[in-house]
């Protein structure tokens, strides 16, 4: 469903991916884990379009996306759900739900209701009242308005207590149930792991190691460097 073919993205002098090449295939989760400053974000930013490469390709469903604008992206059915959540405070749940279906004709709020029956509860509160774990589910459910063939999730459990991110991962499980393809970029190697297919490690814009998931987590390596053993 997606490829990422040496892609390049510099910071003006600073080169920050250095001609990365990964792919995920239809129906799977695959984490791109790492450690901070890795260059984690900045490969999901060129991907998405958020920022532009000079070099690469990216594709998807087999149309070359490189230097097409994030809103093509995404009405091409990928979504990204940003790191820190980036709801728009002042606006209510409803409100933010709304923006994520912007290129939709008729809004169906039911199914992030169904996903999220607090966003329900707090459809008219303010995003910036609800708790970390509420705002990331608003992020989520966000990105499903638009109907996405594929997620990029962001550090999703960034900032949440161990109770909130078992949530969050329960509900990741949930899209990849229903169909959803997932790319993850997580600190929480161990729960990316868990539920991924495959895996990535970057390490200073540059892509080291690549395998299945239980292959990582058996690896001493990975499992001395990420996995906290």
């Amino acid at each position: 469903m997606l490829t990422v073919n040496n892609l390049q993205i510099s910071y003006g002098a600073v080169n920050a991916v250095k001609g990365v090449t990964f792919h995920v295939d239809e129906g799977e989760i695959v984490s791109l884990i790492g450690a901070n400053g890795a260059g984690k974000t900045t490969v999901m930013h060129g991907i998405s379009g958020l920022i532009p490469a000079f070099a690469g390709q990216c594709t998807f469903k087999n149309q070359n996306i490189s230097g097409v604008s994030p809103h093509k992206i995404t009405a091409m059915g990928l979504a990204q759900v940003p790191e820190r959540r980036r709801v728009f405070a002042r606006m209510t749940v409803k409100e933010n739900l709304a923006l994520g279906a912007y290129l939709v004709k008729s809004p169906d709020y039911q199914q992030a209701y169904d996903m999220f029956p607090r966003l329900y509860e707090r459809r008219k509160q303010t995003a910036g009242t609800l708790s970390g774990g509420e705002q990331q589910m608003l992020a989520i459910g966000r990105a499903l308005m638009s109907h996405p063939k594929m997620l990029l999730l962001d550090e999703p459990s960034m900032g949440l207590s161990p109770i909130l991110v078992q949530e969050i991962f329960k509900i990741i499980r949930e899209c990849s149930r229903k169909g959803m393809t997932i790319l993850l970029v997580e600190q929480n190697a161990s729960m990316a792991l868990s539920l991924s297919n495959r895996a990535y490690v970057l390490e200073t814009g540059k892509m080291v190691l690549e395998g299945s998931a239980q292959e990582f987590i058996n690896n001493e390596e990975v499992r001395k460097a990420y996995l906290g053993v």
